[in-house]
């Protein structure tokens, strides 16, 4: 029985399917979408980046006395407004704001893909904003983790010193406990991220960390859809340290299910779940994590992640 690629039924599909990712600057907020991105492409995948919605240009936060993490120092209203249009796939007059320099750049016209992507600190800031969002995610790191990311990153990258980076994070602080934490209560997920406990050095080394996955229980569930890990795999093709917990909390009087992993796991094991997806949901191909004998606990969550997002998406299609 020929079953259609779903991607080309969303292609098809007037509706605009909108991601919103939370998280302080610097908390790998991108890698955890990347998956979509990769196995749905550029055709159908846009992304928005909120630092784009900053009010004021780096000289004029330092003026005011304002970090970005400050509401005031953010063009939120537009925001809103701007995805309204955007969910009904009418093009913005999008800001751009420039990291090397400090300052804006030119507006550019923004028009949506039909898997439209909002990345930043305030992406569940108002009521507003979560109407219009499909698909939550706050990626939460902890404090050592996140400091030791964002001083790399902005040395790096953006021109910070050393110092100029570690005041930055101390005058943050207090801001990302008001305003930033807090969306973490909206999130249909949230990903902790930890040292590994098999050695804080293979974060850096290999990107191995210890991932918390949170997810609320899903709504509506497609018929005979499941996620299963292959035991045998596991157990007669892995040759390196890997753990895997699941636990129940409540979270504000949600009942959440708690996955918790650690280490690598055998690129086999990865890659049938990445053929169950692609039995299951019609798209095809899912190959994120090609020509790789191991995959980290992030990868693996990054794929559940996936999985959940397409499942969100095809329960949308079918109620149209």
């Amino acid at each position: 029985m020929f079953h259609p690629n779903f991607k080309d039924t969303i292609a098809a599909s007037p509706y605009i399917f909108t991601i919103g990712v939370a998280g302080d600057s610097g908390s790998g907020k991108t890698t955890f979408t990347e998956g979509i991105r990769s196995i749905f492409g550029s055709d159908l995948v846009s992304t928005i980046t909120l630092d784009d919605y900053h009010s004021l240009d780096r000289e004029g936060r330092r003026e005011r006395g304002l970090t970005p993490l400050n509401p005031r120092a953010n063009r939120i209203d537009q925001l809103e407004e701007d995805l309204i249009l955007l969910k009904r796939g009418v093009p913005v007059e999008k800001p751009v704001y420039n990291h090397t320099s400090g300052t804006f750049d030119t507006p550019v016209i923004f028009r949506p893909n039909k898997i439209l992507i909002l990345e930043g600190l305030h992406t569940m800031f108002t009521p507003n904003l979560r109407k219009y969002l499909d698909f939550t995610l706050f990626v939460d790191p902890a404090k050592e983790v996140k400091s030791d990311w964002k001083i790399r990153r902005d040395i790096r990258k953006r021109g910070y010193t050393r110092d100029d980076v570690i005041r930055e994070i101390a005058e943050r602080e207090p801001e990302y406990e008001r305003y930033i934490a807090p969306q973490k209560e909206y999130a249909d997920a949230v990903i902790g991220i930890d040292y590994s406990e098999y050695g804080r050095r293979l974060g850096e080394e290999r990107n191995v960390y210890r991932i918390t996955l949170s997810q609320s229980r899903m709504k509506h569930t497609i018929e005979n859809i499941d996620l299963s890990l292959d035991l045998y795999s596991i157990l007669s093709l892995s040759e390196r340290n890997f753990s895997l917990e699941f636990l129940t909390s409540d979270h504000n009087g949600h009942r959440m299910g708690v996955l918790i992993a650690d280490g690598e796991l055998s690129g086999h094991v990865v890659k049938k779940l990445e053929l169950s997806i692609e039995q299951q949901t019609q798209v095809h191909p899912i190959s994120l994590f090609q020509h790789r004998n191991y995959v980290t606990a992030g990868d693996l969550a990054q794929l559940i992640l996936c999985w959940r997002i397409i499942h969100r998406r095809i329960f949308i299609e079918t109620i149209r």
